[in-house]
C-alpha cells in the first residue's frame, strides 16, 4: 500500500467503483508519458513500460489477479471488460438525478447550480 502515495492519479478500486475517472486519468496520463499508443504496438519494451505504469495504477489485489497478463491491451480491454457496466450504472443514476432535480430541495441556488453540473458531467461521460 506504500506505493500508493506515489501516484500521479487514484489507483482502481478493487471492486471498480472509480472506473470511469481511472480510464479517463489513464488516457491522459499515458499519452502525456508518450505510452498512449504503445498499448497496440508490437514493441516490447514500449509493452513493457506500458505494463508497468498500468499495474502501478492498480489496487493490489487487481494486481495478483491480473498478475500474469504481459500484454497491455489485454490487460487494458481485461479491465475494460470487467468494469464497463459502470456506464450504464452511473447514466441510470444520472437520469433519476436530472428527473428529481427541484430547486426547491437546495439551500442556495449555487447548490442548484452544483448539482446540474455533477449530473450534466455525468451524462456526457
Amino acid at each position: 500500500m506504500s506505493n500508493l502515495a506515489n501516484l500521479e492519479f487514484v489507483a482502481l478500486d478493487i471492486i471498480g467503483n472509480n472506473y470511469l475517472s481511472w480510464m479517463l486519468d489513464a488516457e491522459i496520463h499515458s499519452d502525456a508519458k508518450g505510452l498512449g499508443e504503445t498499448i497496440n504496438e508490437e514493441s516490447s519494451q514500449e509493452k513493457a513500460k506500458a505494463i508497468i505504469f498500468l499495474h502501478h495504477h492498480l489496487h493490489e489485489g487487481l494486481k495478483t489477479e491480473y498478475l500474469t497478463i504481459k500484454d497491455p491491451l489485454v490487460l487494458w480491454n481485461s479491465l475494460k471488460e470487467r468494469h464497463d457496466h459502470q456506464i450504464t450504472v452511473i447514466l441510470s443514476k444520472a437520469c433519476n438525478g436530472w428527473l428529481h432535480l427541484r430547486l426547491q430541495d437546495f439551500k442556495s441556488v449555487s447548490e442548484y447550480n452544483s448539482a446540474i453540473f455533477k449530473i450534466t458531467f455525468q451524462l456526457k461521460l
